[in-house]
């Protein structure tokens, strides 16, 4: 077995990285590229507002920026996790629309009064409405009306 030379293995290494999917995937995808950007952009301003910070425990509790930087870094890497996978983005509002339409009718039915009563009674049959009649005589000695 002979030694391999430095440019020798640098050559084995380069031919392993560009043969690799993901890297192939992060030189051919702009979007990718984007959200490795935005993501270290983001954590990049939250790491320095939490710098100037004494308490930076407490800046990350107390300050809405530093939140709102950590959140779009969060989300910007995991739109790259996704893109890097080959997973697509799925930007259908079905899923929104379908909870306001059930909330809308669970509040619909609950507020009003008429459409409570008419969605009782297509569940559970129409009310049978009677009359009551008291068939004693009162205790007090008065007077039954006939």
């Amino acid at each position: 077995m002979g030694k391999t030379s430095k440019a020798q293995k640098a050559r084995e290494a380069a031919s392993s990285v560009g043969s690799n999917e993901y890297v192939r995937r992060l030189i051919s995808d702009e979007e990718l590229r984007e959200s490795v950007r935005e993501a270290y952009r983001a954590g990049r301003n939250a790491y320095a507002r939490l710098q100037k910070h004494k308490k930076p425990a407490q800046a990350l509790m107390d300050d809405k920026r530093v939140q709102r930087e950590l959140r779009e870094a969060a989300e910007a890497l995991r739109e790259a996790s996704d893109r890097l996978r080959g997973r697509k983005q799925k930007k259908s509002p079905w899923g929104k629309i379908l909870f306001v339409a059930i909330v809308a009718a669970v509040l619909a039915v609950v507020l009003n009064e008429d459409l409570r009563k008419a969605v009782l009674d297509r569940l559970f049959g129409a009310e049978e409405e009677f009359e009551y009649t008291s068939t004693t005589a009162p205790t007090n000695g008065a007077p039954v009306a006939s």
